[in-house]
């Protein structure tokens, strides 16, 4: 390694703030270097926040697939006439809640399709149903893209949709559609979403309402280094000024049922490689985060493995039912025995923590 580049590493290890140049440099890194980088990141994880690996008791609760969107990165979205659409009513959601209270979850996660009869009335009878059939259990639910659809659909600003999902139980939101936050790149991907000024402005929004959200990236497909370089740095910027991130989500590209990778936009995802720089430059440049998770879902127990020693002190969540990333290709996605997270953590020497959504230890 170069001295400007160990110097550089160093730095950020005692607390020196690395600037998007070198953040680049970092990601372009493609000899054996990348373990330094990685052992590094695993050393500022070791600072920020011990040897812990962390993990919620969760379940999803996709409440439908059918959606207006069209998004080339999405294996799971339905659309009028095709096969296998679904949509819960009322007593299958507090069917779904209640099972999932009864397996001893901390949080209910849910994010589904844009229904075209939703409104924000929608999302706010699913919350209330949730709340009342699994009391106690926090709501993580919903993500800027629904908010400003539910804010459309209802003539009410994303501001008040956000108000009203919160006095409905939304407790966190899902830091979600964020993919790229670059908009010639979401013009490729996601062209339909919203674009990411207004992203930026709900998820503000949403901090300024005491609504704390976690942090995506979705790599891998037709985005460069530079403009990961930039998400992230819209992503430190923003927790510069609300602190209201809870953690980092890196998750990489599943690209097998996806239009875009079909068509020949993108690329058959990430790397093993490109996984582990994502956590650890993470780790080194989001200087004002705590928690970096690694995801089983997309990446592998085995690559998440890697990723705990590279900067990141999250699994995520049991899961308990999965759809999205099922739909677009992958394997082995709907749950997670706690026991099997447990092996993980003591193969590398660490402990296994309980938490809740806010990272409190259960």
């Amino acid at each position: 390694m170069d001295r400007d580049r160990a110097t550089l590493l160093s730095g950020a290890v005692e607390g020196d703030r690395i600037s998007e140049k070198d953040a680049l440099r970092l990601f372009s890194t493609r000899d054996r270097d990348v373990w330094k980088i990685a052992a590094a990141a695993d050393e500022k994880r070791e600072q920020v926040v011990g040897d812990a690996v962390t993990y919620v008791r969760n379940q999803n609760i996709n409440v439908t697939n059918l959606c207006v969107n069209a998004c080339g990165f999405c294996g799971f979205g339905k659309k009028p006439g095709d096969e296998g659409i679904y949509f819960h009513d009322e007593a299958v959601i507090r069917e779904k809640a209640a099972l999932a209270k009864s397996r001893n979850v901390t949080e209910i996660c849910t994010v589904s399709g844009l229904h075209p009869a939703f409104t924000a009335q929608s999302y706010i009878d699913v919350y209330r149903w949730i709340g009342e059939a699994a009391p106690g259990v926090h709501l993580h639910a919903s993500n800027p893209m629904e908010v400003a659809y539910a804010a459309r659909k209802s003539g009410m600003s994303t501001k008040e949709v956000l108000a009203a999902m919160k006095d409905a139980g939304l407790a966190s939101m899902c830091g979600t559609a964020s993919e790229i936050l670059v908009d010639s790149v979401r013009e490729k991907i996601c062209a339909q979403k919203i674009p990411t000024a207004e992203w930026v402005r709900i998820i503000r929004e949403a901090h300024q309402l005491a609504i704390p959200t976690t942090a995506t990236i979705m790599y891998g497909h037709c985005e460069t280094d530079a403009d990961r370089v930039r998400h992230l740095a819209i992503l430190r910027e923003i927790q510069d000024e609300t602190k209201g991130f809870t953690e980092f989500v890196p998750l990489s590209f599943i690209h097998m049922n996806t239009p875009i990778f079909r068509n020949g936009t993108a690329r058959a995802g990430a790397t093993g490689r490109e996984d582990l720089l994502m956590v650890a430059v993470a780790r080194l440049f989001l200087d004002n985060f705590a928690n970096i998770q690694v995801s089983w879902v997309k990446e592998g127990i085995k690559m998440a493995q890697l990723g705990l020693l590279a900067g990141a002190n999250d699994l995520g969540g049991t899961m308990f039912e999965e759809s999205i990333s099922k739909g677009a290709g992958a394997t082995n996605t709907d749950y997670l025995d706690p026991a099997e997270m447990q092996r993980v953590a003591e193969d590398l020497g660490r402990t296994l923590c309980r938490r809740t959504t806010l990272y409190k230890p259960v």
